[in-house]
């Protein structure tokens, strides 16, 4: 089981700047499409974006031009760069496996908040 570490959260004003990282521990995950997923109270988790073990990303239309996802597969670690962010934004941002038979437990995740 490999364990997923959410950080890098905060409040932001709207067009604002955000950097979460998604530490893993427990197994290497380079082999692996990873993804970043966000929750709002009472809705379901929603996929924000991925990116292969090759590098090659894709986003959903209501981040798209403004994410940006990478991965260090030396340190084990996946990133979600966010830029010119809006409240509709604010959400806990979480990461995990997209493909469900590798997923694992979902970490706490961080709360990213946009708000003037």
């Amino acid at each position: 089981q490999v364990q997923l570490v959410e950080s890098g959260g905060g409040l932001v004003q709207p067009g604002g700047s955000l950097r979460l990282s998604c530490a893993a521990s427990g197994r290497g995950i380079r082999l692996y499409t990873m993804g970043w997923y966000r929750q709002v109270p009472g809705r379901q988790r929603d996929l924000v974006g991925s990116i292969t073990s090759g590098g090659v990303t894709n986003y959903s239309d209501s981040v798209k031009g403004r994410f940006t996802i990478s991965r260090d597969d030396a340190k084990n670690t996946v990133y979600l760069q966010m830029n010119s962010l809006k409240p509709e934004d604010t959400a806990v941002y979480f990461c995990n496996f997209v493909v469900l038979s590798y997923r694992s437990s979902w970490g706490q995740g961080t709360q990213v908040t946009v708000s003037s």
